[in-house]
């Protein structure tokens, strides 16, 4: 495994250290499964942003669909 190092705010470094109290971690397992989550979210941002420019699926208009689902009820 790659070590790698980040310069942090003070009161980042407590947060996070604090955190790893109350969940019984390691700093360097919060920070681990933090930047996983932020680029899985990351990830996630860019599909759904390649969806919305996507000109073969069609947009939906919100007013109309709710419209379809209240008349459906």
């Amino acid at each position: 495994m790659t070590q790698v190092s980040a310069r942090l705010p003070d009161d980042l470094v407590h947060s996070i250290d604090r955190a790893a109290r109350r969940l019984n971690r390691t700093r360097a397992d919060l920070i681990r499964q933090a930047v996983e989550y932020y680029l899985e979210d990351l990830e996630d941002l860019h599909l759904g942003l390649e969806r919305l420019q996507d000109p073969a699926d069609p947009l939906l208009d919100w007013e109309e669909v709710k419209a379809e689902l209240l008349a459906a009820s």
